[in-house]
């Protein structure tokens, strides 16, 4: 059986903090057979390692930034991508910016999040769809904030809304996944 896999687009500003957090923690929860997840920064870096303080917070979450290095956002990315996952609704529109056929795609993290609880899919595709119709069910507050060159209780805050968001999401794409 030759399937492609479901490809996550997580995306943030510089890609040096929230969207390779989002993408390490995605990779390591998901199923390698059926997802692929990379990230890209709206004004993001070309090849920079991630801030040194996310990555601390990384590794206290038990994981390695070790070979991670930064991508500017590009229209291929956002064109392959099955799901994109932003860091807030301004990187959003920068998505969309880039291709508008992308909104039924692209949500904040916290919002898909929280709309995987209230809608259902035979499959993380369907899931997708389905969150794009019931997108006004999400909450108000739904970005994740920066904590460039923040204080250690930022970083350790918005590591601990990512990683929460991440498990959310996880554990029901690859439910689906299992069934579809």
């Amino acid at each position: 059986m030759d399937q492609r896999r479901f490809a996550i687009l997580a995306v943030c500003t510089a890609n040096i903090c929230r969207s390779p957090m989002i993408e390490i923690l995605l990779r390591e929860r998901l199923d390698p057979a059926r997802f692929e997840v990379a990230s890209a920064g709206v004004r993001g870096w070309d090849r920079k390692p991630m801030d040194s303080m996310a990555a601390l917070e990384l590794a206290r979450l038990g994981h390695s930034a070790d070979t991670f290095c930064s991508h500017p956002i590009d229209s291929y990315l956002v064109d392959s991508a099955d799901l994109i996952l932003t860091a807030t609704r301004e990187h959003r529109s920068d998505v969309l910016a880039l291709n508008p056929q992308a909104l039924r795609r692209s949500f904040t993290l916290v919002e898909f999040a929280s709309l995987t609880a209230v809608v259902d899919g035979d499959g993380p595709a369907e899931l997708v769809r389905q969150a794009a119709l019931r997108r006004s069910l999400a909450p108000a507050d739904i970005d994740i904030t920066d904590p460039y060159r923040r204080g250690p209780d930022v970083h350790r805050r918005t590591a601990d809304d990512i990683a929460a968001a991440v498990a959310t999401i996880a554990e029901r794409l690859n439910a689906l996944a299992a069934v579809a």
